[in-house]
């Protein structure tokens, strides 16, 4: 079994993160944090459309995360 997460999986994971994150920053910090869920919201929907995510880059480079079509030829 493979232990190790894909970098979609970890992207998916960072986002539901993040979005959770602001929410309670939004009801214990500042209102205006709603609008880092709005920022997280709107990357999410452009990159259904372009592929581009910039998170997807910094894991990539940061953390060494492989996408799960190049850990399955990998193995």
């Amino acid at each position: 079994m493979n232990k190790k997460i894909s970098l979609e999986r970890a992207v998916d994971a960072f986002a539901g993160f993040m979005v959770l994150l602001s929410l309670v920053l939004t009801y214990f910090v500042h209102p205006g944090f709603v609008w880092l869920t709005v920022f997280v919201g709107v990357n999410l929907f452009q990159q259904s459309f372009t592929g581009f995510c910039p998170a997807a880059i910094v894991l990539r480079k940061v953390f060494g995360f492989q996408s799960g079509e190049a850990m399955s030829v990998s193995h």
